[in-house]
């Protein structure tokens, strides 16, 4: 098994633009099982929109136009990377993060590829593994994460291939203390940050009145009254969302002195109740 530690660039999106974000540069590199760099991927990509790079994106990667202007779209570059890719062993991809997969799925799509290969790769996400291994919630920075790990950055942050260097020295800083079965594929979300947070509140709302939460209440109290949209792809992912946090909320450490079959816990909804 290889373990392929990816970072990317991506432009930045002009204000109130609804252009879409593209990846401008990809870095790569490949440890085999012992966790030796055994190779090295890195490439400019031309982007189609906003062609021109803005102020911010110069100054936070130090890419110059010219190296944008003279490089292979994306449709080239990506063919090449899947190529460098397959040239290994099985692998797992690991990234600090969800960015840079969905990034490049999105650019996938944009330029009408098929996204099969994308969407059947295993990754794992060791942003998240990192902060379970400190037991911590904030996220940190791969920067950050070196200096709390005492080791010395090499390179230039915010360039692709250097930050997927420094990523795969925190990969084996941590690699004793990581769950490699915590790795996933990518999933299309079709809600966003406001329907997920309202799902959160409904089940704390929920519990705190001392409802069951259900999908059915959820969506009568909360749902309706808000007129959501009725897109069966979002209603369903909003189904294993509620779900997912109910449980959390049933196997968290008990807070309230109530449990299961006391006065305290949790009751069915009463129809004819006002709450």
């Amino acid at each position: 098994m290889d373990y392929i530690v990816l970072d990317i660039e991506f432009n930045g999106r002009k204000f109130a633009s609804e252009l879409p974000m593209e990846v401008i540069e990809i870095g790569a590199v490949r440890l085999d099982a012992s966790l030796r760099v055994t190779d090295e991927f890195a490439a400019f990509v031309k982007p189609v929109y906003f062609a021109k790079l803005n102020s911010f994106i110069k100054k936070k990667t130090g890419i110059a136009q010219e190296q944008i202007d003279g490089a292979a779209g994306f449709p080239q570059v990506i063919r090449d990377f899947v190529a460098w890719l397959r040239r290994g062993e099985p692998f797992l991809l690991v990234t600090w993060g969800g960015e840079d997969l969905k990034r490049i799925i999105y650019d996938t799509r944009m330029h009408k590829l098929d996204d099969a290969f994308w969407m059947a790769t295993d990754y794992f996400d060791l942003l998240k593994g990192y902060l379970r291994y400190r037991n911590v919630t904030n996220d940190v920075s791969v920067e950050a994460a070196l200096q709390e790990l005492g080791i010395s950055a090499d390179g230039s942050a915010h360039r692709a291939l250097d930050d997927a260097k420094m990523t795969a020295d925190i990969f084996r800083a941590v690699f004793p203390h990581l769950d490699l079965e915590q790795k996933k594929r990518f999933k299309d979300q079709f809600t966003n940050a406001k329907e997920r947070r309202l799902i959160k509140t409904a089940v704390r709302t929920m519990l705190t009145k001392k409802l069951t939460p259900s999908w059915e209440l959820f969506s009568e109290r909360y749902l309706a009254e808000k007129g959501e949209t009725a897109d069966p792809r979002k209603l369903e992912e909003m189904r294993e969302l509620l779900a997912a946090e109910i449980e959390k909320a049933r196997s968290a450490p008990e807070k309230r002195s109530g449990r299961p079959g006391s006065a305290d816990s949790p009751k069915p909804a009463d129809p004819e109740s006002g709450d």
